[in-house]
């Protein structure tokens, strides 16, 4: 959200009293601008999302054209990015726990919800939804070397899934979030550069000890 003092809003629900009683408590928010946008059905929400941005959603779970936690799940699987409220009545709450256990951010009866209540639950929702995001963005970003890896003994390539071979280099950064810098171990100095390695050992007389090689 580049407006930090600015939420838009949308409101998913088919009842205009609740929809009214929205508007006037959103409209009383202190310190905070709040835009609201109002869908009274589920195909018209989806299609209202598909088009325009908004920081977090406030849904109904009975609508004309959806009932019970599958218009929270349509919603969710579409826009998952997006943080949820659900809007529940009180013979609703079950349903509105288990929104919640499958991604929904928070719950609030209707009708129980006052001006402060109802910002503090949209702006907490809205930096939940910003950690989750960038968390589930960095799992997907974590990549792991596992099983055994074909490897050529002559001239060290690996061969990738698809059947190609490439260098041990390339194939492990493809597969990770390591990357290589590039030098010379002492035993391919004394091999390739004899000269430099007999200087650097006059500093160094270990510099091949762990190789067993004096």
């Amino acid at each position: 959200m580049e407006d930090e003092n600015r939420i838009k809003v949308l409101v998913i629900e088919d009842n205009p009293g609740d929809v009214y009683l929205l508007r006037v408590l959103l409209s009383q928010a202190e310190n905070v601008a709040v835009d609201m946008e109002h869908a009274d059905s589920l195909s018209a929400a989806l299609s209202f999302l598909s088009t325009i941005k908004v920081d977090v959603i406030l849904s109904d779970l009975g609508l004309p054209d959806s009932q019970g936690i599958d218009t929270f799940l349509s919603v969710h699987k579409q826009f998952p990015d997006i943080p949820v409220i659900v809007l529940s009545g009180l013979e609703d709450e079950a349903l509105a726990v288990e929104a919640v256990r499958k991604g929904a951010q928070d719950y609030l009866f209707k009708g129980k919800v006052e001006s402060g209540l109802l910002v503090k639950a949209l702006r907490y929702s809205i930096e939940r939804q910003k950690l989750i995001t960038a968390l589930e963005r960095s799992l997907k970003e974590i990549r792991t070397l596992r099983g055994l890896l074909p490897i050529c003994a002559w001239c060290k390539n690996v061969r990738d899934d698809k059947g190609y071979w490439k260098k041990v280099e390339t194939y492990v950064e493809e597969h990770t979030d390591a990357s290589f810098t590039h030098g010379i171990c002492p035993k391919c100095l004394k091999r390739v550069y004899p000269d430099a390695f007999e200087h650097l050992k006059k500093d160094n007389p270990d510099l091949l000890k762990d190789e067993g090689d004096e």
